[in-house]
């Protein structure tokens, strides 16, 4: 006997080369880079030299180029009957295949078509390219369910974050407990605020869920791309925050005393202002409670009572609606309507409407940034006003006056040494910062006062801001603080406010 001729074994060798090639070229389609059902599609009709296309059950092309089906063959392929199918003509060989569709439970139709008939070497890349195709469309939606499942935990978690932000605890802990028990079983809360890059945010929030044990609330901040808010109820988180300010360059972190979580919107303000003061910090790090605010230098008997006297017009108003304004004005203050309608879940119109009836109510100007300032203090001062707080009487109250709260000689020596550290700089960044102040935070209106060009006001202003630690360009607490010191040392007028709007039907009628 003779064994085989070299064309023989070469030929041999040429098909196991070839069958191994679109073997691996297909395996490569199942690794988590793979190229997906429409590529894997394509490849099989380039593999046979021919057309390709996935049907769904009602006939629906998912992927590849159509190509003409014969009816009777592809229901019984969708009903089950059978599994494959093989029609024949001169110049056209049709194959079809069953292939389950896992989001729906029915069967599709891998089809394809050629010129020439189906050999053994196309015929198998057809059937084991179905089988991939199966494995492709059940791990699509498997991901797709786990990214539905994530959508919808982060959307509920939100809604937890809006439900505190209006003081609804009691809806709050019930929403939260279906998911994670005890998450807010506590007394007292902290909120903290990391901002890095917006393309991290994802995976900084889930490192925040990681390194805290899911014990806290991990919220992707709706009004600010880069920030994740959490609302931890446990000590130990902080330190795991801290943990990750260091893993991750560039990534800050501002910290709220601690408060009740009816004060979640307080706390969460007070985060937001210890953020800019990390922006200054070497570790990136900062909260509230390391510095010292006016309001903790003021007489608290007279603060409660003024508290008390400018916001008198409001508790005629039905108790949801009064807590209702009072959260949105909180809100409304230290941001802008948009982001202040993000963060509660309704339109900027809504934030925007309710913010001029409290306008209204207090007879205020909210234009005036020393209005705003002082309706900010009041709002923060009595959300903090614990429910045993003895209420001034009204002989109290109508003697509380913004003067009598601004004296003293603590706050002055505070109002004093922020706003002295401004006087080294050469340029007079006190002058420009008190002038933009009184013209409302209007760059152009500052420049007019001043002589200088608007921009040259704004890069004064923000030259400030390192100097006293406080965001000023961006409003809210911190430039509300710097009004008051100013307010403090006479250098602008105080606000009028108070006056009964008798014309307003919200307004309390005084006899």
């Amino acid at each position: 006997m003779t064994g085989p001729t070299d064309d023989a074994r070469s030929a041999r060798t040429t098909g196991a080369d070839d069958d191994a090639s679109w073997a691996r070229e297909l395996l490569e389609q199942l690794r988590p880079t793979g190229r997906g059902v429409d590529r894997v599609v394509a490849w099989l009709a380039q593999a046979v030299r021919g057309t390709a296309c996935l049907h769904d059950g009602d006939g629906t092309l998912l992927a590849g180029n159509p190509v003409p089906l014969d009816a009777d063959l592809v229901a019984d392929i969708t009903a089950g009957r059978i599994a494959s199918a093989a029609w024949g003509d001169p110049g056209r060989h049709l194959r079809l295949v069953g292939v389950e569709l896992p989001h729906s439970g029915t069967v599709g139709v891998l089809a394809v078509s050629r010129t020439t008939a189906f050999d053994r070497r196309a015929s198998d890349i057809v059937t084991h390219t179905a089988q991939v195709v199966a494995l492709l469309l059940r791990a699509r939606e498997t991901n797709q369910a786990a990214h539905r499942l994530r959508r919808a935990t982060s959307d509920l978690r939100l809604a937890i974050l809006q439900l505190l932000m209006v003081e609804d605890t009691v809806s709050a802990r019930r929403v939260a407990a279906g998911l994670w028990p005890g998450l807010l079983d506590t007394d007292t809360a902290c909120v903290y605020v990391l901002e890095g890059r917006t393309e991290e945010r994802d995976h900084i929030a889930e490192e925040c869920l990681d390194a805290t044990r899911e014990r806290a609330l991990v919220v992707r901040c709706p009004a600010m791309d880069a920030h994740v808010i959490v609302v931890a109820p446990h000590d130990a988180t902080a330190d795991a925050l801290r943990s990750l300010t260091g893993r991750w360059p560039g990534l800050l972190l501002g910290g709220s005393a601690p408060h009740s979580l009816a004060r979640t919107a307080t706390a969460y303000g007070q985060a937001v202002s210890a953020l800019a003061v990390a922006r200054f910090r070497p570790d990136k790090q900062a909260v509230y409670a390391e510095r010292t605010h006016p309001e903790r230098l003021m007489d608290p008997a007279v603060l409660g009572a003024w508290t008390a006297s400018l916001l008198e017009p409001l508790d005629t108003l039905a108790h949801h609606t009064r807590a209702e304004l009072l959260a949105t004005s909180r809100l409304g203050l230290e941001f802008t309507a948009v982001s202040a309608a993000k963060i509660l879940g309704v339109s900027r119109n809504t934030v925007r409407a309710r913010l001029e009836r409290v306008e209204a109510l207090l007879d205020a100007d909210f234009s005036d940034l020393t209005a705003r300032a002082v309706v900010h203090l009041a709002l923060n001062t009595q959300v903090g006003l614990a429910d045993d707080y003895r209420r001034p009487d009204r002989a109290e109250t109508h003697r509380a006056r913004l003067t009598d709260l601004l004296a003293g000689p603590a706050l002055r020596t505070w109002a004093q040494d922020l706003l002295a550290r401004l006087d080294a700089d050469a340029r007079d960044l006190r002058r420009t910062l008190r002038t933009w102040i009184a013209a409302g935070g209007n760059a152009e209106r500052a420049a007019q006062s001043l002589g200088m060009h608007a921009q040259t006001v704004r890069e004064h202003v923000r030259s400030a801001e390192p100097v006293i630690e406080r965001q000023l360009l961006t409003g809210g607490s911190d430039l509300y603080e710097v009004v008051l010191a100013h307010l403090v040392l006479g250098e602008l007028d105080e606000p009028v406010l108070g006056r009964a709007n008798r014309d307003d039907p919200d307004s309390p009628v005084h006899g």
